[in-house]
């Protein structure tokens, strides 16, 4: 079979896997596994029930978690903590690792096909990734808990296949000591421009904002923005869209605006400069000395900034906040809370996704910092004053207006991963950008 028809194929198995052809408990009870039977089980269960589930299976054991998120380790302390409160002769420890370099499914389907299993449970990213790798595959089984469902705000068809431990948010910031202004998302791809971002093939989910660029919701968004671009600059981009447009019918796109979707994508990846972390461009972007530079990073990276007479979170603006800014802010991604298929601890797995999904104290590790956002609106933090030190407003980028402003069509309007969309277009897409994009210049280079 060629790689184009295995794609069509796959893309159908993922289309499929979230939108009614396969879900978990479709099939006869009798036909369940062990670990699926606990998740049914589980997902009727109060939480109060789970945590004396989880003390009596895992009571004198270590249940092992892997996840994309460091702060999964702080989580678990005080998970264990919680369950000592409740026992206090419950003596079982969670272990929790961050792979690196993007391994998590490799060690993860390793782990499942080996004669004994290790993982429990894990928080993972990468939505195409997850839809065609682990989820068609059936290697990771979703579990949603039953005050998350109950929980209002909580939208099960937006966050609950798979369950989304939270969404977080990378946005376009740039600094504003120069002259320049950004007013438009188009202006990150004008002439000239080098935006600092993350290389897509060493980050996946930037790759994912790619191709849910095409999706027609934002395709539409990029169309609007065009429209507003005065006619000059509107002249320099139309010979992108023109040259792109026969693309859009053997991509299978849609979106009767695809065309605008492929120019920035084309656009961006022959412009952006490629760097290796957020951190570092943070870093970068905060200095006096970057006037009129511009990026797409993680927004809660500006919590980290140390100030000083040449460096300052107040050196740059989202540029979302502006006034009469047109087109998309950034994109989000999420993080998937997911039980392993071959669970040894399933019961405290499931307890554990509850305390992390359902309870203030266990979203509290990402909920403590602005741009990210519980998939379970009771576990938010309020971060709209962050900026203001001693009642005073000194630095406003930091002020987070909150999810629903910024997935909002009147805010920020991210471009938000939806893991069935991504696997589908991916396997077009993907081929598109390598082969047609030339790769960016690394800073410095």
């Amino acid at each position: 079979m060629n790689k184009k028809v295995m794609g069509i194929v796959c893309a159908f198995a993922a289309i499929c896997a979230l939108t009614g052809c396969t879900k978990k408990n479709d099939s006869p009870v009798s036909k369940l596994s062990e670990v699926e039977k606990v998740i049914e089980q589980a997902e009727k269960m109060p939480i109060e029930e789970l945590y004396k589930k989880a003390i009596e299976e895992s009571n004198g054991k270590t249940m092992y978690g892997i996840g994309n998120s460091s702060r999964g380790k702080t989580a678990a302390t005080t998970f264990i903590e919680t369950l000592k409160k409740i026992n206090p002769s419950y003596s079982g420890k969670i272990e929790w690792s961050q792979p690196k370099n993007n391994s998590i499914f490799t060690l993860l389907n390793a782990d499942i096909t080996s004669a004994t299993h290790t993982y429990s449970m894990t928080l993972i990213q990468d939505g195409s990734q997850i839809q065609n790798k682990m989820i068609v595959t059936n290697n990771l089984l979703n579990y949603i808990p039953k005050e998350w469902k109950e929980s209002e705000g909580t939208d099960e068809n937006e966050n609950g296949h798979p369950l989304a431990l939270q969404t977080l948010n990378k946005i376009f910031m740039f600094n504003k000591c120069g002259d320049k202004q950004y007013t438009n998302c188009w202006d990150f791809v004008y002439e000239g421009e080098r935006p600092l971002f993350m290389g897509v093939n060493s980050e996946p989910v930037g790759k994912n904002f790619l191709f849910m660029l095409t999706h027609d919701k934002y395709a539409t968004y990029l169309k609007e923005a065009f429209d507003s671009l005065p006619e000059e600059k509107q002249l320099y981009f139309q010979k992108t869209i023109d040259e792109v447009e026969k693309d859009t019918k053997p991509l299978m796109l849609g979106s009767p605006n695809a065309k605008y979707s492929l120019a920035f994508i084309k656009l961006w990846c022959n412009q952006y400069n490629e760097q290796t972390d957020d951190g570092p461009i943070c870093n970068e972007l905060v200095k006096s000395s970057a006037a009129g530079e511009t990026a797409l990073i993680v927004y809660s990276k500006l919590r980290s900034v140390k100030e000083s007479a040449d460096v300052s979170a107040n050196n740059v603006k989202v540029a979302a906040y502006q006034d009469g800014y047109q087109g998309i802010g950034g994109y989000a991604y999420k993080h998937y809370m997911q039980i392993v298929k071959t669970s040894p601890l399933p019961w405290t797995a499931c307890a554990f996704i509850a305390y992390m999904t359902t309870t203030k104290e266990g979203f509290a590790p990402w909920g403590k910092d602005i741009g990210g956002y519980s998939s379970n609106p009771a576990c938010d933090q309020d971060h709209s004053k962050d900026g203001y030190v001693d009642g005073e407003n000194k630095f406003p980028a930091k002020n987070d207006r909150g999810y629903d402003w910024w997935v909002g069509a009147d805010g920020g309007r991210l471009v938000v991963e939806d893991p069935v969309y991504c696997a589908a277009v991916s396997f077009t897409m993907s081929d598109w950008i390598d082969l047609n994009v030339s790769k960016s210049v690394a800073l410095g280079q």
